[in-house]
């Protein structure tokens, strides 16, 4: 696949090139050898693409697991306690899981565990690759990498998305980079909180 544009979001991208940039190097290595033209193998059941062979993105997905595992980078999962009461939150928010049980034991307040997981982590870097749903993505960009960032698990989180281009050969739902970085541009400069880096590929 080709990097055909990214954005970076408080600069995401400046902090790799300064502190990882062989890390860096071998993200976008590994984006270039996903081939994706061998994985338009889904036959379209939609009316106005019927019969069409999309890009699948099962398959696409697998061939980043396979490149990025080979490399060292795997899943990562952060349980954390969850509260709807503000001032616990800000409390518990940054303590790793096992503080975070001892506070609200201590405190008598209810437990509630939940969990993040996040596709790749290496070196407090978090990639997520979303060729699913495009709900996905903003759950991914406000929740999971800030999440993760927080907790003090990741420096910056990358999203590799689909440009239009790539997303009018795939099936209807699809995210594409054009959009997505909309989304984060008209919540203003600094929300969400996090450096992330957005790319936009396609094969």
């Amino acid at each position: 696949m080709k990097l055909v544009n990214k954005y970076s979001h408080l600069n995401g991208e400046e902090f790799l090139l300064v502190h990882k940039k062989d890390l860096y190097k071998e993200i976008l290595d590994a984006i270039e050898s996903v081939d994706a033209f061998k994985c338009r193998t889904k036959k379209s059941k939609e009316i106005r693409k019927k019969d069409e062979f999309l890009l699948n993105p099962t398959e696409i997905n697998n061939e980043f697991k396979r490149i990025f595992n080979s490399l060292g980078w795997n899943e990562v999962r952060r349980s954390f306690c969850v509260s709807s009461d503000y001032a616990t939150v800000k409390i518990i928010e940054p303590l790793d899981f096992e503080e975070q049980k001892k506070f609200l034991i201590q405190n008598n307040l209810p437990i509630i565990y939940s969990f993040n997981q996040t596709d790749f982590i290496k070196q407090n870097v978090a990639i997520e690759v979303q060729l699913g749903k495009y709900f996905a993505v903003t759950y991914d960009l406000f929740v999971k990498h800030l999440s993760f960032y927080n907790g003090g698990l990741i420096d910056v989180g990358i999203e590799i998305v689909p440009t239009k281009n790539m997303q009018t050969q795939m099936s209807s739902g699809v995210p594409f980079f054009e959009k997505e970085v909309h989304n984060v541009l008209r919540h203003g400069r600094t929300t969400p909180p996090v450096p992330i880096i957005i790319f936009g590929v396609e094969p």
